[in-house]
């Protein structure tokens, strides 16, 4: 009877292996490229230039750095190097200030804002003039509660993370409604939906090829609509089903995503303090960044941004600092 249990048991615990083992090989992909390296880190907690208050956005237009500086209201400019060149925007809510700038996106000539607390995108000429404002506060068309980001297609209508409203909304460039994804505020899903729904999302990215690269927060995971509007795919963890994990190919909390060069996607991987890199249509490439606050760590990155030399720039949130990372 013994040697009995003994041989079941045995039975049992190599079935819950292999199933264990098959399950990390469906689930937990192995890097296909290495990790990127650390090149330098500029920036430190306060109000002087160069200095930051959270930062929590970025953006690259050809040599210059933008950075989003929330809490002391302004956007500053770096070359390359982290050099500082000019700051612009203050505290407030008329055009020109900003209140808790976000995500950033450059498209045209134009800095595109989205500005949590004043429930807006604002935008702004490179060298710092106010342009536009689009939005208001509120849950119906048009309208934003705390957008966490926005993108722009190549006709120039602007697509926002609706944070609290739980959408994407897609508007002219003067603002005017076109459609949605997401339930709303009310998550009933409206007409024009598609039946899609977020929790939480934080920033968009559109491709050459017109496919929205949707950052699903809380859902842990990317979205990724065909340029009709349809929906095409989704990752992050087993299934994309909001299963949070330090895995290859897992997230906790998506934050921020961006297009490299070649189209490959980067995503602000948050609480796990990295940036993890994958194909347009979702296979896991590497991953960079690890929890601290020294060289070649990140301590909740936020927001990523590629120069057109396939350099990644990441706002370093918790450690008040921008790093930068380069291929090997």
């Amino acid at each position: 009877m013994r040697k009995l249990f003994i041989k079941i048991a045995a039975g049992t615990l190599a079935s819950i292996l292999l199933i264990a083992f098959a399950g990390w090989i469906a689930f937990v992909p192995s890097a296909q490229e290495p990790p990127y390296a650390f090149v330098a880190a500029w920036g430190s907690k306060g109000v002087g230039e160069g200095q930051f208050d959270d930062p929590t956005g970025i953006a690259i237009a050809g040599t210059q750095v933008f950075v989003s500086d929330a809490r002391n209201g302004r956007i500053q400019v770096f070359d390359l190097k982290g050099r500082f060149l000019r700051s612009f925007g203050k505290p407030g809510d008329g055009p020109g200030e900003l209140s808790r700038p976000m995500n950033l996106t450059v498209r045209g000539g134009a800095l595109y804002v989205a500005e949590y607390f004043n429930d807006r995108i604002q935008v702004f000429s490179l060298d710092g003039t106010p342009l536009r404002i689009i939005g208001r506060a509120g849950s119906g068309p048009g309208e934003f509660n705390a957008p966490g980001g926005a993108g722009v297609d190549g006709a120039g209508a602007v697509y926002v993370a609706d944070f609290y409203n739980h959408r994407i909304q897609k508007l002219t460039g003067e603002g005017t409604f076109i459609r949605q994804w997401g339930a709303g505020a009310q998550r009933t899903p409206p007409p024009g939906s598609s039946g899609v729904s977020f929790s939480y999302p934080t920033d968009v990215a559109l491709a050459a090829d017109g496919r929205l690269y949707v950052a699903d927060g809380y859902n842990d995971r990317v979205q990724v609509f065909n340029s009709d509007g349809t929906f095409s795919h989704k990752w992050g963890g087993p299934f994309a089903a909001n299963i949070s994990g330090p895995f290859n190919g897992w997230f906790a909390t998506v934050t921020g995503i961006a297009i490299g060069p070649k189209g490959n996607i980067f995503v602000a991987d948050f609480y796990n303090g990295r940036i993890q890199k994958f194909t347009p249509g979702g296979t896991f490439l590497t991953s960079f960044g690890r929890r601290g606050n020294g060289k070649g760590e990140l301590r909740f990155p936020i927001a990523v941004s590629v120069a057109p030399d396939g350099a990644v720039f990441v706002a370093d949130y918790g450690n008040n600092r921008i790093t930068k990372w380069s291929p090997m």
